[in-house]
């Protein structure tokens, strides 16, 4: 019998497979990019390095946050699920959207592009190549995660291989040139570079937590992780801090290869990197292993943000097409492939008007720490609705970290609106136009709440 449709979610992934996908939607393209725009606001070479760090702390202040919510309401909805319990069905419908057509089909045309210029100088396909590689890898890689979990597990554990065997070239880059030409950073002191003001350490602060990115999407685990109320809490800090540490390594090498001048100065700061360690080839090499970290973070991104719809499905009747769980592949088939068709449908306009990295960071951001600001604050609504409930993990340091998280939150909000262009406004703008969302299908209980 097809049972297809009466399925719910099973837990399914161990605690390695968990680590597994977390890591691989922290470690992506950013880690790439990111640090020569850090250098340029950091403002000295001390500063550089601290940002890394406290980037690192900062998410594993968020991690141990949604590790709570996460623990005490476990669903595949993740965020759309506490935000629901927590305000109420129109808020969690307004994120919703705003994951549908901003935050998440967003990431993934832009992760797709990113894998689609550098497929491109492999095997040119034209002037439009890039956006036919990006086409064809959005759509492959969301066939293999409708073809099961157990495929999307696999995929992500090969291609986390590539994102950390990348990382690990420009660590071991940093160390040979430390053994045989001296670094460039060798002539300039640790706080070499001038003073930075606080508006630009913000701005800096926004690309270091863009790269630490990623790690929210673990509330969609939560559902499917084995001995969940448990294990999630391991997975968020056990990922957190191992990837503190290689982002930290790999922004040190490449302070030392390049001087904090040159680094600051850098358009491919990794490809430069690893030339002037190992030459040519090795900036070749390099660029194999960016594609299969695009893939990594492209298949993680796919493999968690079909979940919202799936839980939006389960919560309104005219969606429930959505809402249906494959019991054979373990997954949310129809929502997997809703969310292929959205963002094909972004690659191609993006094949059109592209206006680049920077641009669909303003575009996502405003939106994006606007609801982290809303789960963060969820914490303190679910305490005081219900005190003496038992929880089975609280976050330390109550309500210290949670406060710590929510202004963190505020801080990149305001950042993102003040230090950014026109990008920002559309991203708004499109949340606006979603508000019809607030007046369908008003129900007293979401589905999803009674099934969970």
């Amino acid at each position: 019998m097809d049972d297809r449709g009466t399925a719910a979610p099973r837990s399914t992934l161990s605690m390695f497979d968990g680590m597994v996908l977390v890591v691989g939607m922290i470690i992506g393209i950013g880690i790439f990019a990111t640090p020569a725009l850090v250098a340029q606001f950091a403002g000295n070479s001390f500063n550089y390095l601290s940002l890394w760090v406290l980037g690192g702390a900062l998410t594993l202040v968020g991690a141990l946050c949604y590790a709570e919510l996460a623990t005490a309401f476990p669903n595949a909805g993740g965020e759309y699920h506490f935000l629901s319990q927590a305000y109420g069905r129109s808020v969690a419908l307004m994120f919703a959207w705003a994951r549908c057509t901003v935050i998440q089909t967003g990431a993934i045309a832009l992760v797709a592009f990113v894998y689609g210029d550098y497929a491109q100088s492999v095997i040119p396909l034209g002037t439009y190549g890039p956006a036919i590689h990006a086409g064809i890898i959005v759509v492959v890689f969301t066939g293999i995660n409708v073809a099961g979990t157990a495929q999307g597990k696999l995929a992500q554990l090969i291609f986390t291989a590539c994102d950390l065997g990348a990382l690990l070239l420009l660590i071991l880059a940093g160390v040979v040139v430390a053994l045989t030409t001296g670094g460039a950073a060798t002539a300039a002191p640790a706080a070499s570079g001038g003073a930075a003001s606080y508006g630009l350490l913000g701005l800096a602060m926004v690309f270091v937590l863009l790269t630490y990115g990623g790690w929210n999407e673990s509330a969609y685990l939560s559902a499917e992780l084995r001995d969940g109320k448990r294990n999630i809490v391991r997975v968020l800090t056990i990922s957190v801090i191992a990837v503190t540490v290689i982002y930290f390594l790999v922004a040190w090498a490449y302070l030392y290869v390049l001087g904090y001048d040159g680094l600051q100065k850098s358009q491919t700061v990794a490809a430069d990197v690893m030339r002037r360690a190992f030459g040519p080839s090795g900036a070749t090499l390099l660029a194999v292993f960016v594609c299969g970290a695009a893939i990594s973070t492209l298949n993680a991104t796919i493999f968690t943000g079909a979940r919202v719809y799936y839980a939006l499905g389960r919560d309104l009747p005219g969606l429930k097409l959505f809402g249906v769980w494959d019991a054979r592949g373990e997954n949310p088939a129809n929502a997997f492939m809703l969310q292929g068709v959205i963002s094909v449908a972004l690659v191609v306009l993006g094949a059109f008007s592209r206006d680049g990295f920077k641009t669909m960071v303003e575009y996502t951001s405003p939106v994006f720490w606007l609801f982290m600001t809303l789960v963060g604050i969820s914490i303190f609504v679910f305490r005081l609705r219900d005190p003496n409930r038992v929880l089975p993990y609280r976050v330390p340091l109550y309500p210290i970290t949670p406060i710590i998280f929510i202004a963190t939150c505020l801080w990149m909000l305001y950042s993102s609106l003040v230090y950014t262009g026109v990008g920002a406004l559309v991203g708004v703008a499109v949340l606006v136009v979603g508000t019809p969302l607030l007046l369908v299908n008003r129900t007293p209980q979401p589905a999803s709440d009674a099934a969970r």
